[in-house]
């Protein structure tokens, strides 16, 4: 797939006369993690869903253009609700997202399997039933048979809420190695440390516009955090990357 991985121009998602989307126009390239911030009912759900052309939109995205079975070989989709509702092995779970791909390579998906497992430290749950799972160790599953899909592009909504510090910053990681390989992530977050240190750039939604788009410390200035949150804070530089330091809440 050569060009942007995802490219949208003027995408715009109404419910009724108001615009929850509003003529959002952006690319993501290999090798980036882009990390998709903003406060609660920004948009940043119904964007990606809209980017995937899962939901009724105006505008083009390159990714709703495609056959579904294109799509999901260019793209890996991760959304917020976590529910695993068969009884499955973890890893049958996993090989789930080999099912864009040709069915016969299987020494291919065993291996991506395989990797996938091991990247979200599930190696020793492979015959686990994922029902019988704590909601982290599913949610690390999910990502998992996300992963094993091997697109070149992961849109991931939500993906740290509910884990524990370890695995949040061991996600985060995941994420960063893959576009550090060549692949590219779109990921909403509400940590805004997590998105600071672990994102290449950063987009910043807010009442459905995109409102910043750049690197981390020019997305988080204070005068962004302050319209679009209502939050004074300050970023503290440390030797493992900023650090977001809340000082209040604005009126």
């Amino acid at each position: 797939m050569s060009g942007p991985l995802l490219d949208l121009a003027n995408l715009t998602v109404r419910r009724g006369q108001r615009p929850v989307v509003d003529d959002v126009s952006l690319t993501i390239s290999p090798g980036e993690c882009v990390g998709l911030i903003g406060p609660n009912g920004a948009g940043k759900t119904t964007l990606m869903r809209a980017a995937l052309g899962l939901i009724a939109h105006h505008g083009r995205s390159n990714l709703a253009d495609m056959p579904a079975r294109t799509r999901a070989r260019a793209a890996a989709w991760l959304p917020q609700a976590r529910e695993i509702a068969w009884g499955l092995d973890v890893e049958t779970l996993v090989t789930l997202g080999r099912l864009p791909h040709d069915s016969r390579a299987g020494s291919a998906s065993a291996r991506a399997v395989s990797a996938a497992l091991s990247r979200m430290g599930l190696g020793n749950f492979r015959q686990r039933r994922a029902t019988e799972l704590s909601g982290g160790e599913q949610a690390r599953a999910l990502i998992a048979r996300a992963l094993a899909q091997e697109a070149p592009l992961l849109i991931a909504d939500e993906p740290t809420a509910g884990l524990d510090p370890a695995a949040q910053l061991s996600t985060m990681q995941v994420f960063e190695d893959l576009a550090a390989d060549g692949h590219a992530v779109l990921v909403s977050l509400h940590d805004l440390t997590l998105a600071a240190r672990h994102c290449t750039r950063l987009l910043l939604l807010d009442q459905g516009r995109l409102v910043a788009d750049g690197l981390p410390t020019e997305v988080l200035c204070p005068e962004n955090l302050a319209r679009s949150f209502h939050l004074k804070a300050e970023i503290l530089h440390t030797p493992h990357g900023p650090l977001l330091h809340p000082l209040g809440v604005l009126p």
